[in-house]
């Protein structure tokens, strides 16, 4: 064999090689999540937004300053996941208080549906927050008359970080959410996300001594 048919036969040999590893390689299983446990099982927690929620579109933010929602950490087992998340309905959030940045505009933030809050354990754990189809809608008036919608065609996950302590917070910082707009003059129809940014205390109403922990 020639050194040319040689060297092309090495060189296809060698791209085979590395197709193949590329292949195996995309094709390993992601790591498995690892095991969470939410404390204490059964109690009921109040998550209260500290200082502002804010939800901007586009050139346009919506800034809330009160916002409240409630739940429960599931009843023992179902508390804790060995493979996983721990997941627990929470009540729509409510928004008030809420202020636009374009002059003479007066939003208001309605909120329905099925939410639910999921917590991991991790450096950092996480929660994130689900938000049903249409859950959040934003609408304004004077000036500018809009509609913001939030998760208009599936549920939405928003990611957020989970901070232990007394009380422990969960804080959402520039988490992207789905959103179409409609409205006229003024309105940012043509935005497709808005960034929500929040900081909430998590307290148990159950007992008041006690702290809602996520750990492994």
């Amino acid at each position: 064999m020639s050194r040319t048919r040689t060297a092309l036969a090495l060189g296809i040999a060698a791209a085979a090689a590395l197709s193949a590893a590329s292949v195996t390689a995309s094709a390993a299983p992601l790591p498995l999540a690892g095991s969470t446990t939410v404390t204490p099982a059964g109690d009921s927690f109040k998550a209260t937004l500290s200082g502002k929620a804010t939800f901007k579109a586009g050139s346009v933010t919506v800034t809330c300053t009160v916002s409240v929602a409630t739940g429960a950490v599931p009843a023992a087992p179902g508390n804790t996941n060995p493979a996983g998340a721990v997941s627990s309905p929470i009540s729509p959030p409510t928004y008030s208080s809420c202020t636009s940045s374009m002059w003479g505009v007066t939003p208001t933030v309605t909120t329905s549906g099925s939410w639910s809050v999921s917590m991991q354990d991790g450096a950092p754990a996480t929660a994130t927050m689900t938000v049903p189809v249409g859950g959040l809608v934003v609408h304004t008036t004077g000036l500018a008359t809009c509609t913001v919608t939030a998760a208009p065609a599936t549920s939405a996950n928003v990611p957020g970080n989970w901070t232990n302590g007394a009380p422990s917070s969960l804080t959402f910082t520039n988490a992207s959410v789905p959103v179409t707009v409609t409205g006229g003059f003024g309105c940012p129809t043509s935005a497709t996300t808005s960034t929500f940014n929040a900081v909430y205390l998590v307290s148990d109403t159950t007992d008041p001594a006690q702290q809602i922990t996520v750990g492994p």
